[in-house]
């Protein structure tokens, strides 16, 4: 938990630094934009870290080739440890693809169903989440529930709970944001539900059930579902714009996995070999085929190509208050597929 201190510090540099944006940033956004584009990923990166990102890590399978690994910047900045195309990465929300994987295995042997409600599933909370008796597992999945989302708590990252029972507090006796199926909000409570409702059905932990029906089939030693499970000198640092402290220790309750990793988890997604018979056609029914992750310090993307048949999986470690250095990341990654259908062509 952070200190009463380093509250402080971080809400002054929010301040100064939204301020500081709205005069600055955009311009980096244009010149990344519009200017021209290199010839190689890695001179991409290389130009990329000169926007301000600390470090950087790219993983490319392009159907049919051994994969290309690309770093640049650091690792850890403050000790000059050069960025690792192989170190672990908090891939925060990128774990809802795996969440929405296992729910449709559970869906896909009738151990779920799709067109249950939370009331069903989670009487104790009629009463307490409106609409619970009319928001389905489907809705769920596809952020369609109208439920509010315990992250948008006010200063929920500056000392966020530690159980999914205390996050699950933040949203409850809240009206909903709309009404079941009529709209679609992005919601951290979806899959905090969803994350309760695989341990509830499996009898243990969902991590453990995700452990063993996805990762141990897909052989991905390096994907783990907490930062208590692994080596933090394994881990990339992370950094918040003006916050000069390396933020990797913070315990979000993300995922973690190498690049590769979640290269490999995201082809298998995308060809279907991740999912048993009948498996790929629920799992289009519901949700995404690639996904983002955004949590203090960390930010990601994993997208396939279909046209080109290339998996692109893009790490950076460093994020901001404003949203700037997401909007950045995402001309980046829109840059590197520009440049890998240059090579193809």
């Amino acid at each position: 938990m952070k200190t009463t201190k380093t509250k402080l510090i971080l809400r002054i540099v929010l301040l100064v630094g939204t301020i500081t944006s709205l005069f600055f940033v955009p311009w980096i956004l244009v010149k990344a934009w519009i200017i021209p584009l290199p010839d190689t990923v890695q001179e991409q990166l290389d130009e990329a870290i000169g926007y301000g990102f600390d470090g950087m890590i790219v993983y490319v399978d392009e159907g049919g080739k051994a994969p290309d690994f690309y770093a640049a910047g650091w690792k850890n900045r403050e000790n000059k440890i050069p960025a690792d195309p192989h170190a672990l990465f908090k891939i925060g929300s990128i774990s809802k693809l795996y969440h929405a994987v296992a729910i449709t295995k559970l869906v896909n042997s009738d151990r779920l169903s799709l067109d249950k409600t939370l009331a069903d599933y989670f009487p104790e909370l009629v009463g307490r989440i409106e609409y619970a008796d009319q928001i389905t597992l489907r809705m769920m999945v596809q952020h369609r529930s109208g439920m509010p989302s315990f992250t948008e708590f006010p200063n929920y990252w500056e000392n966020p709970p530690d159980t999914n029972k205390e996050r699950l507090e933040l949203a409850l006796d809240l009206p909903a944001n709309f009404e079941p199926d009529t709209d679609y909000e992005y919601c951290n409570t979806n899959y905090l539900l969803l994350s309760e409702l695989i341990k509830k059905t499996v009898g243990y932990n969902h991590q453990q059930y995700i452990k063993e029906s996805i990762l141990i089939p897909l052989e991905l030693n390096n994907t783990f579902g907490s930062l208590s499970e692994v080596n933090i000198d394994d881990v990339m640092s992370g950094y918040y714009v003006g916050y000069e402290e390396d933020i990797k220790t913070n315990d979000y309750g993300a995922m973690l996995a190498t690049a590769e990793d979640v290269g490999i988890f995201l082809r298998a997604l995308n060809d279907g070999s991740v999912f048993n018979e009948g498996g790929q056609e629920i799992y289009a029914s519901i949700y995404v085929y690639e996904h983002g992750g955004l949590i203090p310090g960390y930010q990601c993307l994993a997208e396939y190509h279909e046209e080109i048949d290339t998996i692109v999986v893009q790490f950076i470690n460093t994020t901001d208050f404003n949203g700037y250095e997401w909007n950045l990341s995402q001309i980046i990654m829109n840059r590197i597929e520009k440049i890998l259908r240059n090579q193809k062509d």
